[in-house]
């Protein structure tokens, strides 16, 4: 067991916890954070992506041990900012919600994204997502919607 410290949406948190404990089943099953999902399991989907020190982090894949003094944002900690409100009405406006499996982490990777280049090209958005999968194949709509939520969040990236 380990003594962990983080921030978890704004939170600080301290928990004594096994270090090799999953990132994604502690936010789910001590925190009832569902809004990041297990996919695959393996850190190949994107399902249970999270931003870590404002880097998107599949969580399936994070040992609880390597998260001391660290910030984590989740969905459900992000949909309280402006940012995920212009993201989030992008995404309703151009049809790039479909089943809803992969919204969650294709909105914290659009958000990583405007984050670090709020001017994207669809190539670079395109790039910008390549992590995390739309079993829908909604690509092309959630393509669209990043450009979208770029142009209208102008100033808040």
């Amino acid at each position: 067991m380990a003594k962990i410290k983080f921030t978890l949406n704004g939170k600080e948190i301290n928990i004594t916890i096994d270090p090799t404990a999953r990132l994604l089943d502690i936010l789910r099953d001590q925190y009832g954070l569902v809004g990041v999902k297990e996919g695959c399991g393996e850190g190949e989907c994107g399902a249970c992506a999270v931003l870590i020190n404002e880097v998107i982090i599949n969580s399936c894949i994070v040992p609880m041990g390597t998260i001391n003094n660290k910030s984590i944002v989740t969905i459900e900690g992000f949909s309280e900012t402006k940012r995920y409100e212009v993201i989030r009405k992008a995404f309703e406006d151009e049809g790039a919600v479909q089943c809803g499996f992969c919204t969650p982490g294709m909105i914290i990777a659009s958000e990583s994204l405007l984050n670090n280049n709020p001017h994207p090209t669809e190539e670079e958005i395109r790039i910008g997502l390549s992590g995390n999968l739309c079993r829908c194949t909604g690509y092309n709509m959630i393509v669209k919607a990043v450009k979208t939520a770029s142009k209208r969040g102008e100033g808040l990236w």
